[in-house]
């Protein structure tokens, strides 16, 4: 198996990372959701204030082999806050090619966003899977994520585009 390295994101990622966006998307049936640049996530991620931190996957090539480094997979994280708890990590979008998946790379990527969570003094470490991707949730439980659904009766809500300026007055 070739070696697999978590490493946080550079701006020169952003490409590659957009492409990882629009599999997800594609694998979620959600792509006409996507309306992101590669510029905008240089612009969000890269700044003096980001909003948004990633760290990718990259399978690293064999001694003598010609080609470079190959991201296959990202997780893209934020910090929030919990008025209960304090502060809390959100995994926004954790991904892996299919072709890499069932190597352990997804858990790789968690336990370094879990690494991150601590380091940063975070109590929570949180994310979201739809529910249909029992596969995910399978894994989440497996690490030891509890489900909030299961357990607490949490729902997301979104205010999005007219909505937002309806209730913003604008």
């Amino acid at each position: 198996m070739a070696s697999v390295r978590i490493r946080e994101a550079k701006e020169g990622d952003c490409g590659d990372i957009l492409r990882l966006i629009r599999e997800l998307a594609e694998f979620e049936n959600l792509s006409h959701q996507v309306k992101i640049s590669e510029e905008a996530l240089r612009a969000d991620g890269f700044g003096e204030n980001p909003f948004y931190h990633c760290l990718v996957a990259e399978i690293l090539p064999a001694p003598g082999e010609l080609l470079g480094p190959c991201l296959v997979g990202y997780g893209i994280y934020c910090f929030i806050y919990s008025t209960w708890k304090g502060r809390t990590i959100y995994l926004e979008d954790i991904y892996v090619m299919p072709e890499y998946r069932g190597q352990g790379i997804g858990s790789k990527i968690i336990k370094k966003v879990a690494e991150v969570a601590l380091d940063k003094g975070c109590s929570q470490f949180r994310l979201a899977v739809l529910d249909w991707n029992q596969r995910a949730m399978d894994l989440y439980k497996a690490l030891g994520a509890q489900d909030l659904t299961e357990a607490e009766g949490w729902h997301f809500f979104c205010f999005e585009g007219e909505a937002t300026r309806k209730l913003a007055g604008k």
